[in-house]
Formats: structure tokens, sequence, C-alpha cells
């Protein structure tokens, strides 16, 4: 039994050593580690100078050690130990003087041999059990003649032995969830990690984009330079008093390049670039959004000079009170409070610059674009035609061009394209010419990919009835007529019946210019243009269909403008009539009585009806140009302007119809065949289908 409790003394002895090793000052032994890298920062809860660990992890080092010592002292404490003898040997080393302190107990009998014999020394136990227990009492009576001590088991071992495993396990499991929770939360609490910014930290590398990458926006980008200027000398900017703008709003149509120039700066910059979209804010928990804005700018003081890149921030900066607020609303305007706040706190010396984009700055709060949070309003435009050039130009380095590919034809053909549309024009043809098999991309592929991207993919192998082919021939012949016949429209680009999109034919036109404004002259021509395919159907099939429902979509809508915003109708006057954006609001606002509503509704009739008649006028007049352009436009499907204005003059079209082309085609499959092949293997196309005239 002494070497038992000597057993644990020293294995209590170690493993108090190793809670002093481990917690005297929180942190491991600095003599054996050597010199090791210390924690900074402030001291926290149980972190002495920042360095030591929690007191929570001390606590529950000692508390698992004092459990371990318990089981241990049991473990080491119980007659398990002992050498398992049957009850015959026990009556005979007893009857030989060799056993002394004979104990009865539940567990089993125990005894102690003594040192001068000849068998091993240490105790010996007769293992018994609830059967043999009151014979093994007997026979030890009769053995001993009552010479031995008999030991009932203590309730409260018996209570710790069974209990102190299950306490044990649940004990260490609430350990390592809360443990886990806390490094998940940041010790925030259960919901903690919720309130974390969920920003991402951009560089030059990550987004490989910089102002050699963003063209068309000239004006834009030099505003921007004067902010990477700053961050990188802001001195020079401080000397003369003044102070950097600190906040930039770019506004824009989608497509533009707002995020792309986000992209490009944080390429330029080298400082710390923070990411982040306005709906990452707002989350189904109320105080997320405000608590990930604190988080957010708190990092971005810390790494200043930086940069915060807010996209979309329409998506948390709606103006406050707007439409029928409930409490859905909530959420959203805590966050942008906290925006306010975080923005408006700012010294000059913070190096903290926030750029936002959206292109909704009409529905933006008026005190988040106050000079002081967004100073600057940078406004990236649409391109013009250099612009588009220019942005043709750098997408069309990544890819392989053919000689004949006109980027200029492309540029001035495209008005009112933003840079996202550009940028698929040259990818649609990169597609088209490598499902063609063809070594570079040539300049009808970029042709058939701004028509795509515009109007839709062509629908070449759809079969129509011979009436309704030449009804919408007739229709797109009325169209493009009037296209080349009014001075003060666009010019006519090319008139096709094959469908594309939405639509059974189209009439393309190709402005010479691009307009900032819409004068009253190529708006009326544009109408007349709009109503000849309706007039130029009825009288060829003595019939009207639904497919003028486009034209007079836009022919009605161009007419309401111009009398209730533009001011154009003389019966009105010099007076707008159009309400406020209505977006925000669940009824459309009205501010005219509904003698005025009377009179709008009358002058938009009027402008429809004169140019109407106008176009109908024009039509009978050159009605036997309209029969060989739809004649033409049934044989050859797609007509340039070219041919259009020589079928005009009474010319002859000397290229191969649409049933030449197919009649080649196969043609050429076979004899492009190989002169015997087996019925598996023929090449042939499936019965009914037909060879692509493209």
């Amino acid at each position: 039994m002494n070497r038992v409790v000597e057993r644990s003394q020293r294995i209590w002895a170690g493993l108090t050593g190793l809670v002093r090793f481990e917690s005297d000052d929180g942190s491991k032994d600095q003599r054996q580690k050597g010199n090791g890298p210390k924690r900074n920062g402030p001291p926290g809860p149980g972190l002495p100078g920042g360095q030591g660990q929690p007191q929570s992890r001390g606590l529950f080092t000692m508390v698992a050690v004092i459990a371990l010592m318990v089981l241990l002292f049991m473990m080491f404490s119980t007659p398990n130990r002992s050498e398992p003898i049957t009850l015959q040997q026990f009556r005979i080393e007893y009857e030989a003087k060799m056993l002394t302190d004979v104990t009865l107990s539940d567990e089993g009998l125990t005894a102690k041999r003594k040192k001068d014999v000849s068998g091993p020394e240490g105790y010996v136990m007769v293992p018994i059990n609830t059967v043999n227990k009151e014979l093994v009492a007997r026979e030890v009576n009769d053995i001993t003649k009552g010479d031995f001590r008999t030991r009932s088991a203590s309730l409260w071992v018996s209570v710790l032995l069974f209990f102190l495993p299950l306490l044990l396990i649940l004990f260490i499991g609430w350990w390592i969830i809360s443990r886990g929770l806390r490094a998940a939360t940041g010790g925030g609490g259960m919901l903690g990690n919720f309130g974390k910014s969920r920003h991402r930290t951009l560089s030059k590398e990550m987004t490989g984009v910089t102002f050699a990458d963003v063209a068309g926006i000239d004006e834009a980008k030099e505003e921007v330079t004067e902010i990477i200027e700053f961050l990188k000398n802001p001195k020079k900017f401080t000397k003369l008093g003044g102070r950097i703008p600190r906040g930039v709003l770019l506004v824009g149509e989608p497509g533009c390049g707002k995020t792309l120039l986000a992209k490009a700066i944080a390429g330029e910059a080298d400082v710390p670039f923070f990411s982040i979209s306005g709906s990452d804010f707002v989350e189904m928990f109320v105080g997320v959004g405000a608590s990930r804005v604190r988080d957010l700018f708190k990092q971005a003081k810390e790494s200043s000079p930086c940069i915060i890149f807010l996209d979309e921030i329409d998506a948390v900066g709606r103006r406050r009170g707007g439409g029928f607020t409930t409490g859905g609303h909530d959420e959203r305007e805590q966050t942008l409070n906290a925006i306010l706040v975080e923005m408006d706190g700012f010294n000059t010396a913070d190096g903290v610059i926030v750029i936002a984009a959206t292109n909704r700055n009409d529905v933006l709060d008026p005190a988040l674009t106050r000079p002081g949070r967004f100073d600057r309003q940078i406004t990236v435009p649409l391109p013009d035609v250099k612009g588009r050039l220019e942005i043709l130009r750098v997408h069309a380095k990544k890819v392989k061009m053919g000689p004949n590919v006109e980027l200029e034809r492309i540029a001035r053909g495209t008005p009112m394209f933003s840079g996202a549309d550009l940028a698929a024009i040259i990818n649609e043809a990169a597609i088209a010419a490598t499902m063609q098999n063809k070594d570079f991309i040539e300049h009808e592929d970029l042709e058939e990919a701004r028509d795509k991207v515009k109007f839709g993919r062509a629908k070449k192998s759809r079969v129509r009835e011979k009436d309704e082919n030449k009804l919408v021939a007739y229709h797109e012949a009325g169209h493009a007529i009037l296209q080349a016949l009014l001075t003060d429209a666009d010019p006519l680009h090319k008139v096709t019946i094959i469908p594309r999109g939405g639509a059974g034919g189209a009439t393309f036109s190709l402005p010479e210019k691009d307009r900032m404004g819409y004068g009253i002259k190529w708006l009326n021509a544009t109408m007349r243009v709009l109503c000849g395919g309706r007039i130029a159907e009825q009288k060829a099939m003595n019939d009207a269909s639904s497919g003028a429902s486009m034209d007079i979509t836009q022919v009605t809508s161009l007419a309401r403008t111009m009398v209730v915003e533009w001011g154009m109708s003389r019966r009105l006057g010099f007076v707008r009539y159009a309400g406020m954006d209505t977006r925000e609001y669940y009824m459309a606002e009205k501010t005219y009585s509904d003698e005025t509503a009377k009179q709008i509704d009358e002058e938009v009739r009027r402008f429809v009806d004169e140019a109407y008649a106008d176009a109908q006028r024009l039509l009978e007049e050159n009605w036997d140009k309209v029969v060989r352009v739809a004649d033409a436009l049934i044989r050859y499907e797609t007509l340039s302007a070219d041919d259009v204005h020589r079928l005009m003059r009474g010319e002859e079209l000397a290229k191969p119809t649409v049933a030449d082309l197919l009649r080649a085609e196969a043609a050429k499959r076979k004899s492009d065949a190989p002169p015997a092949l087996p019925p598996e293997a023929s090449t042939d196309l499936p019965p009914g289908a037909m060879p692509n005239p493209a």
C-alpha cells in the first residue's frame, strides 16, 4: 500500500509541475523555448501584459488535472492491483503463517504477504461476487477463527465512481463547444460572427486590372487619379490648406464601367482596398448591418491609408421615409445611419477614402450625398463613338482579329451601347468564329454579334408560311423605304426578315453621330418610320396583324414624352406634366387636372395621327419601291442599305438567292464527301434538315 501511495505522490508531483510549467505566467517556459514571439496588444481578461492565456483555460487545466488525479488514485488504490488467488490457496498460505492483515470487503478478500516468506511480496486477493459472498465469509471466519477485518464500500465512493465519468464527459463537451463558439464569433457571443464585416481586401495582383484596361471614360479616370495621388503623397495636397474629398460617388448606367474603375483603382493604388457590396450589410438579424459597418470602418482606420469601395450602395442608402415605410425598413435605415456616422467622424489624417457606385443616385438619402460625406459625384456616362472605339480596341487585344475587321464601323454602329455591351460583342464574335472553325474573327462575325447582343439570336431554322413570310417582307419594306426617304431619320444600315429575338424581322439604322438630345425633326421622322410597317402590310395583305405592337408602343411613348416631358406641344406649351420618379411609390404621381389630362391625350393622338398620315402618303407615292424591296426580301432574306438604294433606283441585284446558296452548299458537301462510305458512316444531313446558308 505504501508503494502505491508513493507512486501516486510521484504522479501528483509530476502533474502539479506540469501545471506550474504551463500556467505560472500563462505561457510556456521561455527558458526552454527561447525568446519566442510575443503577442502584442492591450492586456485582456486573464492576459497579463497581453501575453498570457485566458483564466478559463488555466481553470480548465486545473480541474482536468485534479479529476485525472482522482481517477489515478482510485485506480491505484483499488485491490485490482493485488495478486488474485483462490480460496484454497488462501487457506494454505494463511495456515502457513504467510498472510497478515486479512480484510473482507464487498470487492473481495485481501491480505498481505509477509516479507520473510519465500513467496513474492505484495497483496493477494480472493475475488467474490453476490453468489459466493456468504460462502467466502463463512470460510474466512472458519480459517481465521474470526481474526479478520470487514470493510464496507463508501456510499460517496460508489456515487462518485458512477457519476464522475458522465460529469467529465459533459464538462469537456461544454468546454469544447464554448471555445468553438468564442473562436467563431471572436468573443462576440453566439451570433457575434454575423456582426463581422464580409469585405474582401483586393490588391493589384488580385484584380489584374489597371487604368490601361479602362477606356472611354477619361474624365472619370482623371478624377479618380487625384484620389490615388493623394493616398501616395498626402502632403502635396494639404500644404496649401485644402483637403481631399472623403467620399467619391460613381454614378452611371449599368455596364458603364463603375466596378471596373474601382478594380483599376485597386490595381493602381499601393494601399489596402476594402471591397464590399451594399447587400452584404443587411442580414436576417436586427442590428447586424450597423455592426458590420462599424467593423469595416474600424479595420479601415487601422489599415489607413486605404480605400473602401461600396458597390451598389443604393441597397442600404435609399432615402429614409420614402414610400410606405414598414418595420422591414428599420434594419436598412439603421445601417444607413451607421454609414452616415462613420463617414462624418473621419479626420483629415485618417487617410480613409470611401468610393461608392450606384445607378440609382436619385433614390439616395440627401444626408449621404451632402458635402463632407460624398463630396464628389463622378458621372460615368455611356461612351461616345471615340470611347466605343477605344473600348473595342482594349477588348480586341485579347482575341485574334482578321484583316477585314473595321472597328471604327462597329463603333459608329453601336450608339447607346455600354462598355459591357461592347465587351459582349467581342466575346460573341469570338464564339461564333470558333464554332465555324475560323482562324480569326471576321467583320461579319462582329456584325452578327452586334445584332445578337441588341436584338437576340437569329432564328434561321424557323419555318414560316408563305403568306406570313410575305406579310413580314412588306412590313420591313415599309420601314426600310421610309428610313431611306426621310433625310432627318438615321441612315439605313440593313433590313432582314429572319426572325431575331421576339421580332419576326428587323430594320437596322446606322446613326451618323451620338445624340445628347433629340430634336423635333428627328422625332417626327422616327415616328413616321415606325408607322410604315403597319401601313405597308395593311395595303399589301388587305389585313392588319399584331406584328406592329412594338412599333405602336414606341411611337406612343415618343409622342407622350414629347408632350408631358419635353414641352413640344404648341397647345400645352412649355410645361412639364410628368411626375417625379414614381419607382419609390406605389401610386403614380399626378399634378394636373382632368381637363389637362384630356388635352394631353388629344395632343398625343394628334402627334401619332400626323405621323401615320404622312407615312401613308409617302408609301402611296413610292409603292412600287416597296414592292421591289419586299420581293427582294422574300428572295434574299437580308438586304444591305446599298441593295435597298439600288432597288429604289430600279436596278437589279446581281447576287445569289437563298435557294442558290443552299444548292451550292449541298453540292459542295456532296463533292467533298468520300467516294464510298458504309451506310452507318454517311455524312449526309438527317432527313428534313437544311444546311445553314451562312
